[in-house]
């Protein structure tokens, strides 16, 4: 296992029948992403026994309420707890001010430096990275800007073959292995092939987050092979026109677009409040793209990294 994705919120804009707003938690190698903080977000955090002192960067989508409307209770929330690390998080143009108007009002001042990084939305732009991880968003087509976002693990290093190595063999060499190369003597004479002595890195996984966005496939260079795509399917096929003027997603749209860039699992969201039973999301959904969950609020999705 090296990813793992867990279901805060998968409703659209109005909560209903226990569903709430877009919330999701990605954690990786004791990393953890918000992504989008609908109303609410921290209370369902704290429900799945997550502490909002363990998020260090939050990626929002965009400006809809009901992606970010969460976002200033989780700001004074970490403030209340005495949280000293950096905060990062990342929106579209316009957000800064929403957040730093409320700050004034409330004449209130943080315990901790809170960075913003403004996105781009007519391109794809790579917004964070750090030794194992790394983060792009690229544009979607939703009413106002937004944008969808991209975690892939770097490529991990090779593993020793502990059943090859030979006793007592220094630190020094086993790091020369570990950094893919062969171990020499003090001359730069081979003594062991790397190949000999190591194992393949695990698989570097990855997930891609698409909501909100009617159906468009200049999306699919950017999702191309991802482990798991989420993708939102706020519609059923039938509500189609409504979907299209509302710049939104059926099952269909979401399922042809997992299909064309071949992805390994897809999990669909945003359900509309107009339906209370779900199961005919996954039925239409399957019909294209079988490998196809329903995103359920506390459920987490595992991205195995085993070849």
């Amino acid at each position: 296992m090296s990813i793992r994705l867990k279901i805060l919120g998968a409703n659209s804009a109005t909560p209903a029948y226990g569903r709430h707003h877009t919330a999701q938690l990605l954690s990786t190698q004791n990393q953890h992403f918000l992504i989008d903080c609908g109303e609410g977000t921290q209370e369902r955090l704290a429900k799945f026994g997550v502490s909002v002192l363990r998020v260090n960067h939050i990626f929002i989508s965009h400006l809809h309420g009901d992606h970010y409307l969460g976002l200033m209770g989780i700001l004074f929330t970490m403030h209340l707890l005495r949280r000293t690390a950096d905060l990062y998080v990342y929106g579209q143009r316009g957000l800064e001010d929403i957040i730093t108007t409320q700050l004034r009002y409330s004449n209130s001042v943080l315990n901790y430096n809170l960075h913003f990084r403004e996105l781009d939305p007519a391109t794809p732009q790579k917004i964070f990275e750090n030794k194992t991880i790394e983060v792009t968003s690229f544009p979607l087509e939703h009413r106002i800007p937004c944008c969808g976002f991209l975690f892939k693990e770097k490529l991990k290093p090779v593993r020793l073959n502990k059943e090859k190595l030979p006793e007592n063999l220094p630190l020094a060499s086993i790091g020369q292995l570990l950094k893919g190369e062969d171990v020499t003597d003090e001359d730069g004479a081979i003594i062991y092939q790397n190949e000999d002595l190591t194992l393949p890195p695990k698989k570097s996984c990855s997930y891609a987050f698409c909501s909100d966005t009617r159906y468009t496939e200049k999306i699919l260079p950017y999702i191309k092979n991802v482990d798991l795509l989420y993708h939102e399917a706020t519609f059923l096929e039938e509500k189609r026109p409504w979907a299209e003027t509302t710049f939104h997603s059926t099952t269909t749209d979401a399922a042809t677009i997992a299909h064309k860039a071949e992805v390994n699992q897809l999990v669909i969201g945003h359900f509309s409040a107009r339906y209370r039973d779900l199961s005919p999301f996954l039925e239409e959904t399957k019909k294209v793209f079988s490998n196809t969950l329903l995103a359920y609020e506390g459920e987490e999705i595992k991205i195995d990294d085993d070849l």
